[in-house]
């Protein structure tokens, strides 16, 4: 291990910083508005995210038993076969109740760690969710545990931190909530956004063996929306003294 991972490894659990008080108030249905695209601009996000999801759900095939981390609304299950055994990962379960997807589902964890360790999956997925993990190390070493042998761990995220990303969202998105609301989005971001993407990339070399990188619409971090990654060749020894 490097000096450079070391570093970054040690950085983790890592804390949210604080919402002001006013933001706080609005939390719970700006970010479920944001899910369910109640805006033209969440819509716009959704259409844009839908490359993510397309890139996930690539590799998708009849039979196979997949884990969704973060699966929030249940909006990846449309693009994925619909024969095989879908277990998902989502804490806040408002988000999904009601939804008539949750048939497809055979189990549904409030967190990883409460998924039986005799579980197996050849898949496991997560869709702009790598991005808000407090202790992203621990969590993807819990994933690897769970693979099977041949299994796959495949992520959409945003190319957070990088030029193109940063001045998409505080022109949209950040500029229309400041309009409404007075409140500064970044704010929210920050709160919500602890991991950039070359974190989140670094961390999954780390771990695996091999790991494929594309990014959307131009291939660069610096000026690309989101980025895709598609790991493999699992290296058990470092999750295990990780996990201890």
């Amino acid at each position: 291990m490097n000096d450079e991972v070391k570093r970054l490894l040690a950085t983790y659990p890592r804390e949210r910083p604080p919402l002001p008080p006013k933001l706080q108030a609005i939390y719970h249905d700006t970010y479920v508005s944001s899910r369910e695209g109640r805006t033209v601009l969440y819509r716009i996000t959704q259409s844009l995210e839908a490359w993510m999801h397309r890139r996930v759900a690539a590799a998708s095939a009849a039979g196979q038993t997949v884990l969704e981390i973060g699966a929030g609304t249940l909006n990846h299950l449309r693009f994925e076969a619909k024969d095989g055994t879908y277990d998902v990962v989502e804490p806040y379960t408002a988000l999904y109740e009601g939804r008539p997807e949750t048939a497809r589902v055979r189990a549904f964890y409030a967190d990883i760690a409460d998924v039986p360790s005799s579980n197996r999956y050849d898949r496991i997925i997560s869709i702009a969710t790598l991005e808000h993990v407090l202790d992203l190390p621990r969590l993807v070493a819990q994933a690897m545990m769970l693979l099977t042998p041949n299994g796959t761990f495949t992520a959409g995220i945003p190319s957070e931190g990088g030029f193109l990303w940063g001045f998409a969202w505080r022109s949209s998105v950040g500029l229309s909530f400041r309009l409404r609301t007075g409140l500064n989005y970044g704010d929210l971001m920050r709160h919500e956004h602890v991991n950039r993407a070359a974190e989140i990339e670094a961390i999954l070399r780390h771990f695996f063996g091999s790991v494929r990188i594309r990014r959307f619409p131009i291939p660069s971090r610096q000026l690309s929306l989101y980025t895709f990654l598609h790991c493999g060749q699992p290296h058990f020894d470092r999750c295990r003294e990780l996990l201890g």
